[in-house]
């Protein structure tokens, strides 16, 4: 049984990213590797914006440790995607973050997709542990409503 493919309404916060002429493949569509990166660079571009990560000192980060994707409808360039993110799950270490990708104006999404990040100390990466408050704040907000 296959769910349906979701909307723009189902989604907490949204940054656009321009598709780049390489991002085809020589199907004519964007190639499925760039919509991970599409998805990592969304969380990372939240995560910096809500003050969670900073690039250079950060002491806790964020490992990915699970990761798919649903495709809908092919993107292509010139297209302008709207990256949709929400938060799926908030644990004691990880985050299931859930991403829409939408084409141009549409709103249904060309492709939802999720990635789980297991927080870990930078230096050593070697066992979980708590999601930083920062973090735990931000993500509250991109839950969705219950029901």
């Amino acid at each position: 049984m296959s769910r349906s493919i979701g909307t723009r309404a189902g989604y907490r916060w949204f940054v656009e990213m321009p598709t780049r002429w390489m991002d085809n493949d020589v199907y004519g569509h964007v190639n499925n590797v760039t919509y991970y990166s599409f998805f990592d660079t969304a969380v990372a571009r939240f995560l910096i914006a809500n003050g969670v990560l900073d690039l250079g000192s950060s002491t806790t980060v964020g490992l990915v440790v699970e990761t798919a994707c649903r495709y809908a409808a092919p993107v292509t360039f010139p297209d302008l995607v709207t990256c949709g993110l929400r938060c799926g799950r908030l644990g004691t270490s990880s985050i299931r973050y859930e991403i829409g990708l939408f084409r141009n104006a549409e709103d249904q999404a060309s492709a939802e997709g999720h990635f789980v990040h297991v927080y870990v100390e930078r230096a050593t990466q070697d066992r979980a542990v708590p999601l930083p408050a920062r973090l735990r704040e931000a993500a509250t907000r991109l839950l969705l409503p219950p029901g």
